[in-house]
């Protein structure tokens, strides 16, 4: 999967921020009142979905806390070192792991990090080292547990292109449930975990006995991945754009409509489009892989030298 940017972290995580460093520098003291969701929306310019995060993640964290008759409030004291009855030892790699992945497909891989981990399962960060080292291993172990979700039967079903697309839609249906596993991985520098290695592999024997060179086999298999994720980015997308704004697809269309009709006015082929056309990512990727693999069809039934 190629690498992108790095994206700046959701308006949420940055407002966030600022009221945490109001409050560890002092500034906002335990008792004080810290702004309503509806101030955070109009002093920040976010929308009240976006203002209502902010408050959860900083009681995620113990700093503030809701006082009858007070509104919301900085907290007397900091969050428990760790949830009440539940011993230190018994925190392992595994729930470390789990619970990053839960973070990161509630509010995105910016949102992880060791800091926010540590709050999500109530012991001091330095605890957490332990078990990951960085936040790149942290990625890499969530990564590999993800792609050993899907049991891969063996060998499969009967022929080259039912095994293409058991594998694809295998890792469609784990795009859609974690939608930041697309950008979290690479082509070129690839993280060398075993569950993603075994998915490779599957693939390339999928493609034995065709007559296909190593080099073709390789690409096949690159290009099948490609297109998996070029769709599951647009979808991880619209569901940061959903979360960030509060405004859900059909709703921004829907705001858009004045501006849309006025342009298609001018392009009659673009107009006769179905409305919701291009937001069927399930439609698009279903399309995409069945032209692929009868494009690969054809390469097989034309004989590719060894």
């Amino acid at each position: 999967m190629p690498p992108s940017s790095r994206r700046p972290d959701p308006p949420y995580l940055r407002i966030a921020a600022e009221l945490r460093a109001r409050i560890l520098s002092g500034a906002l003291r335990p008792g004080d009142r810290v702004p309503s969701a509806r101030q955070i929306a109009e002093r920040w310019d976010v929308a009240i979905a976006t203002a209502t995060k902010v408050m959860a993640a900083l009681r995620a964290e113990g700093l503030v806390e809701a006082r009858v008759g007070s509104g919301t409030v900085v907290s007397a004291s900091p969050a428990p070192d760790q949830p009440p009855g539940v011993p230190r030892q018994a925190l392992n790699r595994e729930q470390v792991v789990r619970a990053a992945m839960a973070i990161a497909d509630r509010e995105g891989l910016a949102a992880v990090s060791i800091r926010r981990l540590a709050i999500e399962l109530g012991v001091r960060p330095m605890s957490l080292y332990r078990h990951v080292a960085t936040k790149d291993e942290l990625v890499a172990y969530m990564t590999d547990e993800a792609f050993g979700e899907p049991d891969l039967p063996v060998p499969g079903p009967d022929g080259w292109r039912p095994k293409l697309e058991l594998i694809s839609r295998s890792q469609w249906a784990l795009c859609r449930r974690h939608t930041w596993l697309p950008r979290a991985v690479s082509f070129t520098r690839p993280m060398l975990v075993p569950n993603m290695m075994a998915h490779t592999e599957w693939t390339l024997r999928a493609l034995d006995g065709l007559g296909l060179p190593m080099t073709t086999r390789v690409q096949e298999a690159l290009t099948l991945h490609a297109l998996v994720v070029t769709v599951a980015i647009a979808m991880a997308n619209e569901a940061e754009a959903e979360q960030e704004t509060g405004v859900s697809s059909a709703a921004w269309w829907w705001s858009q409509r004045s501006r849309t009709d006025d342009l298609l006015a001018r392009f009659p082929l673009l107009a006769a489009v179905p409305e919701r056309a291009a937001a069927d990512l399930d439609g698009l990727f279903e399309y995409g892989l069945a032209r692929h693999l009868d494009g690969l069809a054809v390469l097989i039934e034309r004989g590719q030298p060894r």
